[in-house]
């Protein structure tokens, strides 16, 4: 455990010095946020602000998970380097697919940015590959777990691949829609990895204490910059990234339903657009004053460090009871 504390301090402290050598990049090249006319009138002032963000963690992440790899290799844990790899490998490839995103928006001003159908493809390939890994490298078995009941269930192999890739692009969908407010997706995610960090370790995962822990140290390293006010937003390279990690771990330790209350504020974030639409569309009207939900609490007179204090908050109370039901 002392390595993974030093890896967390480590990752901090590189993704520190990367923040403070690529924000001022991004400032330069005007790689500035596009706000919404019709949101909160207190984001209008953000307009310009860095985004693409989100490299600065995975620059920060594949770094030290690269020292980390070759410090169990070089120990003989030859077994957790090669099962490290791969995590990396699907965090990086959702955070490219971001990273195409925000650069085709906000370098070549292409407004809709990579094309929904391509960027869903795109995720749609990692995960399947992804999951094929689970199964036919490292042999894992279908078996989910059902919190509270504490029993595995056997999930039949073409539906689980089914559920697992649902798993993958929900979780990813719902971070993504939780960045909205500084500090706010920065905030809940490291909290639910946290989390996931814990149970690895009563599960003796070393691989996903060992992932858990760089991207944990990676995240508060950037939540210094992306606090309100805001000095860098993680744009979809960010949110995809870590939607991406949180749905990667919890399928590796065959709690992905454990998601649904850990990380129910993502969950309720999507299921606030959901109603949203649906009850506009039958009435006219508006179930909330804006979605996602968090922007119904601006709108409510919410200020942005409320928001995130109390959904932090809110995350924090979810993941101990995760952890009591586990």
């Amino acid at each position: 455990m002392n390595f993974q504390i030093e890896i967390l301090i480590g990752a901090f402290i590189i993704t520190t010095i990367l923040a403070l050598i690529i924000i001022p990049i991004l400032t330069k090249l005007k790689v500035g946020q596009i706000e919404r006319t019709d949101g909160p009138k207190s984001h209008l002032k953000k307009q310009g602000t860095p985004t693409m963000g989100g490299i600065i963690i995975l620059l920060g992440t594949t770094i030290v998970t690269i020292l980390a790899t070759t410090y169990y290799y070089k120990h003989g844990d030859i077994i957790v380097a090669r099962r490290i790899i791969p995590l990396l490998l699907v965090t990086g490839g959702f955070g490219l697919i971001g990273f195409i995103d925000d650069f085709r928006k906000l370098v070549m001003h292409d407004t809709e940015g990579l094309k929904p159908a391509y960027k869903m493809f795109g995720l749609l390939i990692i995960s399947v590959m992804y999951i094929l890994y689970l199964k036919n490298v490292l042999h894992m078995g279908t078996e989910t777990y059902i919190p509270i009941l504490k029993i595995y269930v056997r999930i039949p192999r073409s539906l689980y691949i089914i559920f697992a890739m649902f798993v993958m692009l929900g979780t990813t969908n719902a971070v993504n829609l939780t960045d909205g407010v500084d500090g706010l997706s920065t905030s809940v995610t490291t909290i639910i990895i946290s989390c996931l960090v814990v149970i690895a370790s009563k599960l003796g995962i070393t691989e996903i204490i060992t992932f858990g822990s760089i991207v944990c140290g990676a995240n508060l390293a950037f939540l210094m910059f992306n606090l309100n006010p805001a000095k860098v937003f993680m744009g979809d390279t960010g949110s995809l990234l870590l939607g991406g990690i949180i749905a990667s771990m919890s399928l590796y330790m065959k709690i992905p339903l454990l998601l649904l209350v850990i990380a129910l504020i993502p969950v309720l974030e999507t299921l606030s657009v959901i109603l949203q639409v649906a009850y506009f569309k039958k009435t006219g009207h508006r179930m909330f004053k804006m979605a996602p939900l968090h922007h119904h609490f601006e709108l409510s007179g919410w200020r942005e460090n409320k928001v995130v204090s109390v959904f932090s908050l809110i995350t924090l109370i979810l993941c101990v009871i995760g952890l009591a039901i586990i």
